[in-house]
């Protein structure tokens, strides 16, 4: 498993753990197609990070059958969390797109929409309607600011998903509640890592690249690289 906490990756062990309150369960067994199910809670500890994560499962005790588990620590989604250069904004609509994923994928739709939204405004992409947004992006002729094509690609697919596009997202109704199709919101928010990636990682570590290096011209007493 990837570790929710610090992103790393390990073969997890998992033990049990008791899940009360007041010494009490904190949930009375159920039945599903007559069988009685159980709630039983589990924690994996990170070797890296000693961080804890804790899933909340449902199993029938007859035959160890799992119907439903959950994570409930830390409170978060499949996706990983942003980069730290994504803007406060942007990365908590983010977070929240992914925490209601499994919840709602409606919900979580609707707000990776507003992040590619406010994404695209903020590189000159303007338009109030975010399919024309993104139709401006994939049709960008300025070398510079030209998306790469499997970014391009990807975005583009935007366009084809049926519930999306069949909507006018307009800058009043970006977190309207839209029915999507299957997939369309973890599509969504695979562009968006794909878009932090291009927009924010890319740049912060080409300009750190280019700090150090000026930084060792001037400890050599050379000029410093042109800009």
């Amino acid at each position: 498993m990837k570790c929710p906490h610090c992103q790393v990756e390990f073969f997890e062990s998992w033990a049990a753990t008791i899940i009360n309150k007041y010494n009490e369960p904190l949930m009375k067994g159920g039945t599903f197609n007559g069988y009685t199910i159980h709630p039983i809670g589990r924690i994996a500890t990170c070797p890296n990070c000693k961080g804890p994560t804790v899933e909340l499962i449902f199993e029938s005790p007859a035959d160890d059958t799992v119907y439903y588990k959950s994570q409930v620590f830390p409170r978060g989604g499949r996706f990983p969390p942003s980069p730290p250069e994504v803007p406060a904004t942007i990365s908590q609509d983010y977070a929240e797109a992914n925490e209601v994923l499994a919840i709602s994928p409606k919900a979580s739709a609707a707000l990776s929409r507003r992040c590619l939204q406010s994404i695209l405004s903020a590189h000159g992409y303007n338009n109030n309607n975010l399919v024309k947004q993104v139709e401006s992006a994939i049709g960008e002729t300025d070398a510079a600011k030209s998306l790469p094509s499997s970014l391009r690609d990807n975005i583009d697919a935007i366009r084809n998903f049926g519930n999306f596009s069949a909507h006018p997202i307009t800058d009043q109704t970006t977190l309207q509640i839209v029915d999507v199709e299957e997939g369309e919101a973890e599509w969504c928010l695979q562009i968006l890592l794909d878009m932090f990636d291009h927009y924010y990682v890319a740049p912060a570590k080409a300009a750190a690249r280019r700090a150090s290096l000026s930084a060792k011209l001037a400890a050599a007493g050379k000029p410093p690289m042109k800009s």
